[in-house]
């Protein structure tokens, strides 16, 4: 089997949707172009973007605590910011800070989130809201990798189907080993013409109990790795070292 890039996933928005990406250019040290740079703090998070410090994922509207968050399929452009749901589709200007208000009071409404104010839209590029920005800034511009092969043997092991898209990982590849990629931190991995090292294996949250079809909380995946393998960890962190264009269907290769 040749071991080959399936998917590209850029997160604009912190716990919103993917944009999926047939190629996206990636540069020595950076993250994936675009991925995280934006995010609904909650009130009282203390993000100041004149001063952008790290925050946990525990100040943001996410998936871990607000499993409605994978009911809206969501699209952000240049500033505008479309959110379809149950209820039809919605479009916010962000440029504005009216529309950011509005798509802020949309939220706490449709999630029915629990604090009493609206979160904030919030932003300070570079700075990128990762779940592992609290780590160091390594982490922060680290690209996420996950590999199919180690996720079917997961489903082996357990009897679940479970769907990619619960781990929100920017590459999703197929073809080397089940966990080939977790074995040893340092490892490099070449996609296509790009070269990576991995420096952290990805500790898994209650945001991958949400189905992505259903927006339900339906199966507990740090539970079943734990007691299936004594850890919670699916898929890597990784820092780009040498750069270039990743496409869907380039190569991958490691040294086993």
């Amino acid at each position: 089997m040749q071991a080959k890039v399936e998917t590209l996933n850029v997160f604009p928005v912190k716990g919103m949707s993917a944009t999926r990406r047939d190629q996206v250019i990636l540069s020595p040290g950076e993250g994936v172009p675009g991925d995280r740079l934006f995010g609904f703090a909650r009130p009282g998070s203390g993000f100041d973007p004149t001063a952008p410090e790290p925050l946990p994922k525990e100040k943001f509207v996410v998936l871990a605590k607000e499993a409605g968050l994978a009911g809206l399929q969501t699209e952000f452009l240049d500033g505008t910011l479309q959110i379809a749901g149950a209820a039809g589709t919605t479009v916010f200007d962000m440029n504005d800070p009216a529309g950011r208000q509005t798509a802020a009071q949309y939220l706490q409404t449709v999630l029915e989130l629990r604090e009493d104010a609206p979160p904030e839209f919030v932003s300070a590029a570079p700075h990128r809201f990762t779940d592992v920005s609290v780590v160091s800034p390594q982490m922060m511009n680290a690209v996420s990798l996950l590999n199919l092969e180690t996720l079917r043997a997961f489903e082996a092991a357990t009897g679940e189907d479970i769907s990619p898209d619960r781990f929100r990982a920017n590459i999703v590849f197929s073809g080397l080993p089940a966990w080939a990629e977790m074995q040893d931190t340092g490892t490099e991995i070449t996609l296509g013409s790009v070269v990576v090292r991995t420096i952290l294996r990805t500790q898994r949250c209650a945001a991958t109990e949400v189905n992505p079809e259903t927006a339900e909380r339906d199966l507990k995946v740090p539970y079943l790795l734990r007691r299936t393998y004594g850890h919670m960890d699916m898929g890597v962190y990784a820092e780009v070292i040498s750069g270039g264009t990743l496409s869907t269907g380039d190569q991958v290769t490691m040294k086993l």
